[in-house]
């Protein structure tokens, strides 16, 4: 299946825990991309059941505006994965997220348990355990039959069974932060960055903002509201590449550069493959300007 995500900014997606009624309404007005309504990690085993119809409810009744949708389900391997996807199937969420994806088999068995629910409902997946890292290439290539459009780093989970500490810079996870970047790409699938934990660290988790975004991620995971305006601000493109961009399509395309394959532009030399970069960015600032206000990071 296309990935239509590629050109929908996801700089800020926002976990909610489904158990939670006023965070779930608080959401509806935030100015995250995105919300990801949590049955799983965030939600506690005597809650499950009510979470589900309170997650259920929210996707039916909508009211989040541009913003996508998602609901993170348990694992079908628990008592609740099943009947989380049986409920979803009466309402349409965005995407579904499905948590331990270990190989690409565990996202053709998702993908067959979604087969009631419309194709605009894509699946997300978790990258989040030890073996699936060493199989992302297979993993990003069921993207062709299946309808994955998303992987979501789990870098908490990930690091807890690898036994490795999650210290600001995050040397321990730079292969596989790099490795599931490369893979999505591959497939043309959307990228989302692992949450930042110190909720009192403003520079820190600007810090790690910034690194995903070096790592060629589409956005960041949250875990509260008082993250969203530095995720916003580190994933909006700039005035200043902003303007580049524009100069670059503008230069190629001008009569007499239309059969060159490199030209230079404010004393840089740019390619063709930069050119379809360029278009890109120009098209995802232009779909932020038209639903938010996006603070620049310069």
């Amino acid at each position: 299946m296309t990935n239509m995500l590629q050109l929908r900014p996801m700089r800020s997606v926002l976990y909610v825990p489904a158990a939670n009624v006023k965070a779930i309404e608080k959401s509806r007005s935030l100015d995250c991309d995105a919300v990801i309504l949590d049955l799983e990690d965030a939600v506690a085993p005597g809650e499950k059941e009510t979470s589900r119809s309170r997650a259920v409810e929210a996707v039916r009744t909508r009211g989040f505006g541009d913003r996508l949708v998602a609901v993170r389900v348990n694992g079908i391997d628990t008592p609740w994965g099943h009947k989380d996807i049986e409920a979803l199937s009466t309402v349409t969420p965005d995407a579904v997220l499905a948590p331990k994806i270990a190989t690409a088999d565990d996202v053709r068995r998702y993908d067959e348990l979604l087969t009631s629910m419309p194709a605009t409902t894509r699946l997300w997946i978790m990258i989040e355990t030890a073996r699936s890292v060493f199989r992302l290439p297979e993993i990003a290539d069921a993207a062709a039959n299946t309808r994955l459009a998303a992987f979501v780093m789990g870098t908490n989970d990930l690091c807890k069974e690898i036994n490795a500490r999650l210290l600001n810079g995050r040397a321990a996870l730079m292969p596989q932060l790099s490795l599931a970047v490369t893979a999505a790409r591959m497939a043309g699938l959307a990228v989302l960055d692992g949450v930042y934990n110190n909720l009192q660290d403003d520079a820190g988790f600007d810090a790690e903002c910034r690194q995903g975004l070096e790592f060629g991620f589409d956005g960041k995971t949250l875990i509260h509201p008082s993250q969203i305006a530095i995720a916003n601000k580190a994933f909006s493109p700039t005035p200043d590449e902003i303007g580049f961009a524009t100069a670059v399509i503008e230069a190629f395309a001008k009569p007499e550069n239309l059969n060159l394959g490199a030209l230079r532009v404010d004393g840089r030399m740019v390619e063709r493959l930069h050119l379809q970069q360029c278009e890109r960015l120009v098209r995802v600032a232009e779909i932020i300007a038209q639903t938010t206000t996006a603070p620049s990071r310069d």
